[in-house]
């Protein structure tokens, strides 16, 4: 079985997780420093928050009457990396939170 058709029987569109994976990138190229973690894990983390939200972020976005791309292709990936781009800055938002309430408050070094 390809990866696509394996995507497509799980009900992930192809586009969408590479849009997600490519707002990953783009965040973890945007870090003043560069680690293994921004490498590895920003992309994942985008592709599969695109996978997962990016319908429920279009129904939302709809339900506002936001304007969104004629084409629902172009909508969909537009969303899908504006979603893989903020998945990542709110993870590292709940990861540092966690850890300081884990330091007791303490920055972490």
């Amino acid at each position: 079985m390809i990866v696509n058709e394996f995507l497509d029987a799980s009900g992930v569109k192809v586009g969408v997780v590479i849009a997600g994976l490519s707002g990953g990138i783009l965040y973890g190229l945007s870090r003043r420093r560069y680690t293994t973690r921004e490498i590895i894990a920003s992309p994942i983390c985008g592709a599969l928050a695109a996978a997962y939200l990016t319908e429920p972020a279009l129904y939302y976005l709809r339900a506002v009457n936001w304007p969104l791309p004629q084409k629902d292709v172009a909508a969909m990936n537009a969303t899908a990396f504006v979603v893989g781009v903020c998945a990542m800055w709110i993870a590292d938002l709940a990861i540092d939170s966690i850890s300081r309430w884990i330091r007791g408050g303490r920055a972490i070094p």
